[in-house]
């Protein structure tokens, strides 16, 4: 039978994560080098959410995406429209930790005020440090489990044996994923930009109130038609109560 001693530390668990590399056992010898992360530094994850109103969409953006390749910064969406009275475009950026604020700074300089200025940052360097731990204890337990696996002589036992690695290499494919997402949000900065600007008036005045009286004529026509059509659905209702009523009038 395996060790109790071996099994206590396998019921760890973790969320789901976008992807993980598989673990290979030709490389047990590396997993300390491979998991090891430097947990004395920080670990932060910074986000912003900005909001402003500008008089040229187009030079606003011109000038975000500028400053966005001096600071090494991508643009991961970017989304455009009109809403009713304005234009607005949405972008999201990523970029280094180490340039969000200056980055932040840049294209603030622009902007006489901001309709929403929203930056946070989550530290989640306990939740490296306990996932690093973990991580060497599984791997520990999966190292005795192959010594075990080369003596044992019982199939029942190599089976056994081999269920419980099964498992235990899941759990580290999982947590080794989650420590590379975390380290992909810590290392690269979340940016949202909402920029909008205020339609021009003249046609657009105009052409919105037509469209409301065109929209309204034919609100109306449609709720005349469904009217008609409902009648059509209760008439046998309607034939009897016309009966009930002239019998009663009688």
């Amino acid at each position: 039978m395996i060790e109790s001693s071996l099994t206590e530390n396998a019921n760890y668990s973790y969320d789901a994560v976008e992807e993980s590399e598989p673990l290979s056992i030709s490389n047990l010898k590396n997993i300390d080098a491979k998991s090891k992360i430097n947990s004395e530094d920080p670990k932060i994850i910074k986000t912003a959410h900005l909001r402003f109103e500008t008089q040229d969409l187009q030079n606003s953006f011109s000038n975000i995406y500028k400053t966005a390749k001096i600071y090494k910064a991508y643009i991961q969406n970017d989304n455009s429209g009109t809403d009713y009275g304005s234009i607005y475009r949405n972008i999201t950026l990523r970029i280094p930790n180490t340039n969000f604020d200056a980055f932040i700074a840049e294209i603030s300089k622009g902007v006489s005020y901001f309709d929403r200025k929203e930056i946070a940052a989550q530290d989640v360097t306990e939740e490296f440090v306990d996932i690093e731990a973990r991580l060497k204890a599984k791997h520990t337990l999966e190292i005795r489990y192959l010594e075990i696996l080369k003596k044992a002589n019982k199939v029942s036992e190599i089976l056994e044996i081999e269920k419980e690695l099964s498992a235990i290499r899941e759990e580290i494919e999982v947590a080794e994923g989650r420590l590379k997402y975390l380290q992909n949000r810590v290392s690269m900065s979340t940016i949202s930009i909402e920029m909008y600007t205020e339609k021009p008036e003249g046609t657009g005045t105009t052409v919105s109130y037509g469209s409301k009286m065109w929209n309204a004529v034919k609100s109306g026509f449609n709720g005349l038609s469904s009217f008609f059509l409902g009648m059509l659905h209760i008439w046998p209702f309607i034939l009897i109560f016309v009966i009930v009523f002239i019998l009663i009038r009688r």
